[in-house]
């Protein structure tokens, strides 16, 4: 399957937009819902995907690459290059499983940091694809977390923020040089 905004899944010496990193406050802000789903859009959503295979990325949300919009590229088969990637444009869950699940994360915009993380093992979500057409996916496992993970961007919220392990977090902070000050811990 094709899509309007396929890009080959390889890196790129100069990828086309910088990552954030944790303790910027382009990471805190909340994003905007999309109005329009036009080729402008579509161009952003090439090079958020060519950005983030250029980092060996599953996941990566507009607010990472300093776009406040509620815009999320996903590809949980980057080994596969006839899948197409995920595209969520004003993505929402619309329900999650009380079945909660521990495993770690690690994200872009915190290179080299991985620690445990608890999420719903399953969620549904509505979105508009890369059409503007309206969506809905069931998700589990890898594909569940990555969503909920570039979810909390598109609200200011990264994964350390739900770590429940400080002493395990600050030590990886510390380790990759990072401030643990950046983290605003979610109330649970």
């Amino acid at each position: 399957m094709t899509t309007l905004t396929a890009v080959e899944k390889k890196k790129l010496d100069n990828p086309p937009l910088d990552i954030h990193y944790l303790g910027d406050r382009v990471l805190r802000q909340p994003a905007k819902r999309i109005a329009k789903v036009d080729d402008k859009l579509r161009q952003t959503i090439k090079e958020m995907l060519q950005t983030m295979y250029s980092a060996d990325g599953i996941g990566l949300a507009a607010p990472q690459v300093g776009i406040h919009k509620q815009l999320i590229v996903i590809d949980i088969a980057l080994d596969q290059p006839d899948e197409p990637p995920l595209i969520l444009i004003n993505p929402k869950i619309i329900n999650s499983s009380s079945n909660l699940c521990n495993s770690e994360e690690g994200c872009l915009s915190i290179p080299g940091v991985y620690l445990e993380v608890t999420r719903p093992d399953e969620i549904e979500i509505s979105y508009k694809n890369e059409l503007g057409k309206p969506c809905k996916l069931k998700a589990t496992g890898l594909l569940s977390r990555a969503i909920q993970h570039e979810m909390d961007h598109l609200n200011g919220v990264m994964f350390v923020d739900r770590v429940n392990n400080n002493i395990a977090l600050n030590e990886e902070l510390k380790k990759r040089g990072f401030a643990a000050s950046a983290v605003k811990p979610v109330k649970k």
